[in-house]
């Protein structure tokens, strides 16, 4: 098992040539095979995370995705924002969103806390 460090962007396209043909054919886990996939999955996770970072949406668009992704209308998100004129509000960012809107909807429709806490770019006055 030769394992080396991603130093560069040749590191990291060599190792996911290496790795592109097991993804069909995954290695069983805990065998040779299977421990080198992993740690190379690692490897490239770790490199991506610090030459690729990703941001979190803003709060809007958080809201916006899983509306979309769950069928959800404005009105279903009242029990967890308020009226559907403060859903409104919120979802065109002349609203913030307080602390016991930011829990129900993450616990109400799993929306991310970390996305829902991100300060949001007012629009309107």
């Amino acid at each position: 098992m030769q394992i080396r460090p991603l130093r560069n962007d040749q590191d990291y396209r060599a190792a996911l040539a290496a790795l592109s043909p097991l993804f069909d054919h995954e290695p069983e886990p805990g065998t040779p095979e299977g421990d080198h996939f992993e740690v190379m999955l690692t490897l490239v996770e770790a490199y991506e995370a610090k030459h690729f970072p990703t941001d979190l949406p803003n709060p809007v668009d958080a809201i916006k995705f899983r509306m979309e992704q769950s069928g959800l209308t404005a009105s279903d998100l009242a029990p967890a924002i308020g009226r559907t004129n403060r859903v409104y509000e919120v979802l065109n960012g002349t609203r913030s969103l307080t602390l016991p809107m930011i829990w129900k909807l993450h616990s109400q429709f799993g929306i991310p806390a970390e996305s829902l806490i991100k300060p949001m770019q007012r629009t309107g006055a």
